[in-house]
């Protein structure tokens, strides 16, 4: 998939924005991998993109239970380094600024504890990930090719999806490829349908112990070599919508011919733009018909 051709420094110079899931639901849980381990592959594959090319550019978004913020901008840390005259220590800023948003995020979490949330803010982080990209492409006369790469665990959130596909549509009109690395047991349907729709690269790892040889092998490839590198494709995906009214993944529901709002039951009256359902205004049809059309419209 080709970035937008005007303004770039030239093929090879990428952006990579990393959404970092630190969901501590998903990663106390997780017998397979610890976070620290989990962290140390990513680091490594920060370095790595960094080291390619001069002008490459990382920018890093933890994702937590009840919040999102940038946790580290190589930009930044670039400028910061080359006045005092040393290279520049991902490891250092990152983590610091790592430990204080888990403590932020956790407090929140106490503050809110009656609204138990075992999903991480996918949304959240993509919205951020795309107003930098933005910001980017605004800033100056020249930009590196931009894109995305999720690095998730936690489970969907049904309650996210209507602003997680909003955000995977943007990225399709910004033409900035989502790639994913989904680390859970089962495979993530937001994350199958942000890959395909966005032209992004899915991987499911099947041994998380080489994690970084997945990470660098797959998703350190920059969108003009990927012109010309076979590079794995899933099986299929997961197609299915969640419902507006209970916030449930479904097979089959009720669409409003008019805003296209998804109901898992038949309504006399949409809740989202209130058209009032007829024998001939609602519409049985499975939710993954539903997901094909949805970007025509």
């Amino acid at each position: 998939m080709t970035s937008v051709p005007s303004k770039r420094y030239s093929d090879d110079v990428s952006l990579v924005v990393v959404l970092l899931d630190t969901n501590p639901f998903f990663w106390t849980a997780s017998s397979s991998l610890s976070f620290s381990q989990f962290l140390s592959h990513v680091l490594a594959f920060v370095n790595s993109i960094l080291l390619l090319n001069q002008l490459n550019q990382v920018v890093v978004i933890a994702t937590g239970y009840n919040t999102c913020d940038y946790i580290y901008d190589s930009s930044m840390d670039a400028s910061q380094s080359s006045e005092k005259g040393r290279m520049p220590s991902v490891y250092s800023n990152l983590l610091q600024k790592l430990e204080e948003f888990m403590i932020k995020d956790e407090k929140l979490g106490k503050e809110q504890s009656q609204r138990a949330i075992a999903s991480s803010l996918l949304s959240g982080s993509l919205s951020m990930a795309l107003c930098y990209i933005q910001r980017v492409f605004r800033s100056g006369p020249l930009h590196p090719q931009p894109r995305i790469l999720c690095l998730q665990g936690s489970s969907d959130g049904p309650e996210q999806y209507v602003a997680v596909m909003n955000a995977i549509f943007s990225a399709q009109r910004s033409m900035v490829p989502i790639d994913s690395c989904y680390v859970g047991a089962n495979n993530s349907a937001f994350l199958q349908q942000a890959s395909y729709i966005t032209g992004g690269v899915y991987v499911k790892p099947q041994h998380l112990d080489g994690l970084f040889q997945y990470l660098t092998t797959v998703f350190a490839t920059d969108l003009h070599s990927r012109s010309f590198i076979r590079l794995p494709r899933p099986a299929g995906v997961d197609f299915r919508a969640s419902c507006f009214c209970h916030k449930t993944t479904i097979d089959m529901g009720y669409i409003c011919s008019v805003c296209l709002s998804i109901f898992c039951k038949h309504h006399k009256k949409c809740s989202t733009c209130g058209s009032v359902f007829g024998q001939a205004q609602s519409d049985t049809s499975s939710a993954s018909d539903h997901k094909r059309k949805a970007p025509e419209t």
